[in-house]
């Protein structure tokens, strides 16, 4: 088992990241350094993700920070990159969804369909993606293996102006409990032998997104 050898709680454990080059995505790769897990962070901006590496790492002394370039949005890279760290790693004990985008509009009628045609693929499809490439990885894990996706409370009480992100939202949200559900099943008497989780906060939009949509 690979472990970063600093007693936290999640050392020996091997934990990807995707979309770790965002602020959520630079944030939870210093979190679970510090926890002395191996993290495996991917997104498709090299520079942004060599940035969010050398951070985690420089915060945290010793830590096994890498990252690998991956389109999240190709199905058969995706694939590509759960094999490899598996392989690479010996294990695979969890996947943090954190891809993401936003777009808003300043009312139901003004949404833009093309603004859905965005978020369908940042909020929805790359979860498709990883959870499909993820699933029996996380399944040999011993029991320890968890598919946790980050979502927001507008998946539950949609707003106006908001459809097209709180559908995206509402979408992965159901795909993820498809996968646990998957999960259960494939337990059978012994019950599951990996989870997936949906971990609701109030609002996942930071200052850059804002900017771009000031109105919204």
């Amino acid at each position: 088992m690979t472990a970063n050898g600093n007693g936290g709680p999640l050392d020996g454990a091997v934990i990807a990241v995707a979309g770790a080059a965002g602020p959520a995505g630079r944030a939870t790769l210093m979190r679970l350094a510090e926890a002395g897990a191996t993290v495996v962070g991917a997104d498709a901006d090299p520079a942004r993700l060599a940035e969010a590496v050398d951070a985690a790492e420089y915060a945290h002394g010793g830590a096994k920070v890498v990252g690998d370039t991956v389109d999240l949005l190709d199905l058969d890279a995706t694939r590509d990159w759960a094999a490899k760290t598996e392989k690479e790693f010996g294990r695979i004990d969890g996947l943090v969804h954190l891809v993401g985008g936003w777009r808003g509009s300043s009312s139901f009628t003004e949404t833009e369909i093309a603004d859905w045609d965005f978020l369908e693929k940042l909020l929805v499809r790359t979860v498709q993606h990883t959870s499909l490439a993820f699933h029996d990885g996380l399944l040999r894990a011993g029991g320890r293996g968890r598919y946790a996706l980050v979502s927001q409370v507008g998946a539950h009480k949609p707003l106006a102006n908001n459809a097209a992100y709180n559908a995206g939202k509402a979408a992965a949200e159901a795909w993820t409990l498809a996968m646990a559900d998957s999960f259960r099943k494939l337990g059978g008497d012994d019950g599951p032998q990996a989870a997936a989780a949906i971990l609701v906060i109030k609002a996942l939009v930071h200052d850059a997104m804002r900017a771009e949509r000031p109105n919204a």
